[in-house]
C-alpha cells in the first residue's frame, strides 16, 4: 500500500512538473530546456547528474547537455560539488529567480539602445517612430525600476545586505496617511 501511495504522490508531482514545463514552452523557453528546469524544481535531490536528468527524462545526452548549458547561461542552475562522485552534478541556485531578473538589466539596456537607434533612421512622422518611441521609454522605464523591485524583493524575504533588515508587509492600511 506505502508502495502505491508514493507512486501516486511522485506521479502527481511527475504531472505538475510537467504542466509547468508545458506553460514555460508555452511562454517561449524551449521545450527540452523547460522540462530540465521543472526536473530541477521538483527535484528531492540537492543537485542532478546530466544521467539523472536523461533517465528522469527519457531524453538524450546531447539535449539534456544543451538544456543544462542554456539554464547555466542565464544563472538559474550552477555546477555542485559532491565530495567523492566523478559525475558533474548541477543544481538549482538558491537565488535564481533574482538573478535571473537582475540578468535581464543587460538586455533591457540592449533593447532600449536599439529602439533608440532605430529613432535615429526613422522619419519622425511615421508610425515606426511612434511604436519605437514607446518601445525605448518602456525599456529606459523598466531599466530605472527593475533594480528598486530587486531591491524590495530582497529586503521582503530579509536578506543580508538589503536595504531594509527588518521588512514590514505594505498593506492597503498601512500605505493611508494618518
Amino acid at each position: 500500500m506505502l508502495k502505491l501511495l508514493r507512486r501516486m504522490v511522485v506521479g502527481d508531482v511527475d504531472a505538475v512538473a510537467e504542466k509547468l514545463a508545458l506553460a514555460l514552452n508555452e511562454a517561449g523557453m524551449q521545450r527540452m530546456v523547460a522540462r530540465v528546469m521543472a526536473a530541477f524544481l521538483f527535484s528531492d535531490a540537492d543537485s542532478l547528474t546530466a544521467g539523472d536528468l536523461q533517465e528522469r527524462l527519457d531524453a538524450s545526452a546531447g539535449s539534456i547537455s544543451a538544456a543544462i548549458g542554456m539554464l547555466r547561461t542565464v544563472a538559474l542552475v550552477e555546477p555542485a560539488a559532491v565530495p567523492g562522485s566523478r559525475r558533474a552534478h548541477f543544481r538549482m541556485r538558491d537565488d535564481a529567480w533574482s538573478t535571473l531578473m537582475t540578468g535581464k538589466n543587460a538586455t533591457l539596456e540592449l533593447m532600449q539602445q536599439i529602439a533608440e537607434e532605430g529613432l535615429a533612421h526613422i522619419d519622425p512622422g511615421s508610425p515606426a517612430h511612434g511604436r519605437l518611441t514607446e518601445m525605448a521609454a518602456f525599456y529606459r522605464y523598466l531599466q530605472v525600476e527593475l533594480p528598486a523591485l530587486m531591491d524590495r524583493w530582497h529586503a521582503s524575504r530579509g536578506d543580508p545586505g538589503s536595504a531594509d533588515p527588518e521588512p514590514q508587509l505594505r498593506t492597503a492600511e498601512s500605505d493611508t496617511p494618518d
